[in-house]
């Protein structure tokens, strides 16, 4: 039993699981669906969707069933990620450090424009009415869904293939330019961005005293008295108080809140080496970075649940447009981008490829990389206004419907890699 549910948090089925709950509960009892949705919780609170008076100001808000667990809860996902991306370019071993993550980094950067370009490309010939209702959502297909990419790599690859590990390297930058996508261009509110001090200064004041100064105190004495006492007694309360008051930063700050616990990230002791992602070796690391993400990881995964039942109930009759440049972004854009950015660092560049992978297992990989869905979700909900349309089509919902047909792209690949005879590796 502990394997079985190992195997369905490790690949976040889950969520799988909550958006075909959504689905068929969106297309059988709609009034019901939304009543959920958008079911209030508290009236007149201190956080959730802002209202705002005459003069522009906030005057209160409330904290719905949605704004919980999108706004508030997923802010642990995207710590999550966060702390992979950390790992991978601090550490001294970290996967995105040196010549080795330079390929992967070059292709991800194509990975990004290539479905940027096929978005807005299309969008741009459909004429202005679509180009004005649709062009914001530009950054939906750009998403890659690490956890899913990589079930379907190692079907396709072999988990000893080099491929797999490129592709995990793909997928961690891309995360980090999809966080920072989400902060700079999906504003959540009216910017102030004087409430982000309290973001820096809970960082900062966390960093100092729970982190730095037990260290400086036991300077000289191999025991460490000091920072074991603050690791046992302590443990990760204060930086939970830290993430609290940074979270309430970005919701001030009108930054999307889910983003708010990464500047905490950085703060909490790591170890000095990393295993990457689905290693089992790293819950045997005894740092305080990793006992945390081992302590969230379950409840992450039950999250991820209420986020594709709250997320992915989109009616059918809502297919438009926007979901099939989302999928046209995903499924044209990303392997394209992939293949020519990847070939041209390993080519004219010399960057190269690791050892056993041809130019041909790019386009592959591409493929793969085009299942969005988790964070192409995210961004959807956010880009667009529940109440947009386009005609008689609810923009986000259509393009929503983009991001969870683009697990479309796992036949795709396993179709490409007959085609292009990858020889799996064990």
């Amino acid at each position: 039993m502990y394997r079985v549910w190992n195997f369905v948090t490790n690949y976040s089925l889950l969520l799988i699981a909550g958006a075909l709950i959504a689905l068929v509960w969106a297309n059988t009892h709609p009034e019901s669906y939304h009543h959920l949705v958008h079911f209030t919780l508290i009236d007149h609170f201190f956080i959730g969707h802002a209202h705002y008076d005459a003069a522009g100001q906030v005057a209160y808000r409330t904290l719905t069933l949605h704004y919980l667990v999108n706004d508030v809860l997923m802010a642990f996902f995207f710590a999550i990620a966060a702390k992979e991306v950390w790992e991978a370019v601090i550490l001294e071993n970290g996967s995105l450090r040196g010549k080795k993550a330079a390929t992967p980094l070059v292709a991800t950067l194509g990975g990004m424009l290539g479905p940027i370009t096929v978005y807005l490309g299309i969008t741009y010939f459909l004429g202005s009415d679509t180009y004005d209702a649709v062009a914001k959502g530009w950054a939906i297909p750009t998403a890659t869904d690490i956890a899913f990419s990589y079930l379907v790599g190692r079907m396709v690859f072999g988990a000893g293939h080099p491929a797999v590990r490129f592709l995990l390297l793909l997928a961690i930058a891309d995360d980090a330019a999809g966080l920072i996508i989400l902060a700079v261009f999906y504003p959540s509110g009216e910017l102030a961005p004087i409430w982000l001090l309290l973001s820096v200064v809970a960082a900062v004041g966390v960093y100092l005293l729970a982190n730095r100064l037990p260290q400086y105190l036991d300077r000289g004495n191999q025991v460490r008295p000091n920072s074991t006492w603050v690791r046992n007694k302590l443990s990760f309360w204060p930086y939970l108080i830290a993430a609290c008051l940074s979270w309430y930063g970005f919701q001030e700050a009108g930054i999307h809140p889910a983003l708010g616990l990464l500047p905490i990230v950085p703060t909490i002791p790591h170890a000095d080496r990393a295993f990457g992602f689905f290693a089992e070796a790293e819950q045997y690391l005894t740092d305080l970075l990793n006992h945390v993400e081992h302590l969230l990881k379950h409840p992450v995964e039950i999250i991820l649940f209420f986020f594709g039942l709250l997320n992915a109930g989109v009616e059918f009759s809502s297919i438009g447009s926007p979901t099939w440049l989302v999928l046209a972004g995903l499924l044209i854009g990303k392997p394209a981008g992939i293949l020519l950015f990847g070939w041209i660092a390993a080519r004219p560049m010399g960057l190269g490829l690791p050892a056993g992978m041809r130019v041909i297992d790019l386009l592959v990989v591409g493929s793969v990389a085009a299942i969005g869905f988790t964070v192409s979700l995210f961004i959807a909900s956010v880009a667009f206004d529940s109440a947009m349309m386009l005609g008689d089509i609810h923009v986000q919902e259509a393009a929503k419907m983009g991001a969870l047909f683009s697990f479309v792209a796992a036949i795709i690949s396993i179709t490409a890699g007959k085609l292009t005879k990858v020889q799996k590796q064990p």
